[in-house]
């Protein structure tokens, strides 16, 4: 059985699924969450949303913060209400007002800290995406500029320990190599 087919089965199986795409920087946790959401996109309609969007700027991203909008975001997904965000803007490191998303039968959370233990029982399905750290880092100044070198090599810091406390990848239904 292939992944879509599996996500598919699983997402069947709740009235509001929730889907968390996590691992390391530059593992490509962005693109499969467009491919899942286009391959489901026949059967549920789904929305996208990103770490990198709730995070509270470099150094308080994988902070209880966090945790609160996603365990706000998930108990509002599984009760049908609402829900409204703030993003981050990381060009002036403030957080817009908050807007409504679309509402979908399906969400997709994808980025690092996505499959946290504090939402685990809301998820239909955690996917972990693994990569060696050299290439992830790679990856992302490739994607996002040598212009945050610096503060991507205290993130492989940080969310190192945040994977260490949090066992996602052990937590995981799909574990994934890229």
């Amino acid at each position: 059985m292939d992944l879509i087919s599996a996500l598919l089965d699983l997402c069947k199986g709740s009235e509001r699924p929730i889907i968390a795409i996590d691992g390391p920087a530059g593992a490509g946790k962005t693109t499969l969450a467009s491919n899942i959401h286009l391959a489901l996109y026949p059967n549920f309609t789904s929305t996208i949303i990103h770490m990198d969007d709730l995070y509270n700027g470099w150094d308080k991203a994988l902070s209880s913060e966090l945790t609160e909008v996603l365990s706000y975001i998930a108990q509002a997904h599984i009760k049908s209400q609402p829900i409204s965000l703030s993003k981050f803007n990381w060009a002036d490191s403030t957080f817009s007002p908050a807007e409504a998303i679309d509402d979908a039968q399906l969400i997709i959370l994808e980025g690092v800290g996505s499959g946290q233990s504090a939402i685990r029982e809301y998820l239909s399905a955690l996917i972990w995406i693994d990569i060696d750290e050299s290439k992830g880092l790679s990856r992302v100044l490739e994607r996002d500029g040598e212009g945050i070198k610096d503060q991507m090599q205290k993130w492989l810091v940080t969310q190192e320990q945040h994977f260490a406390i949090e066992k996602t990848d052990n937590a995981a239904d799909f574990v994934l190599t890229t």
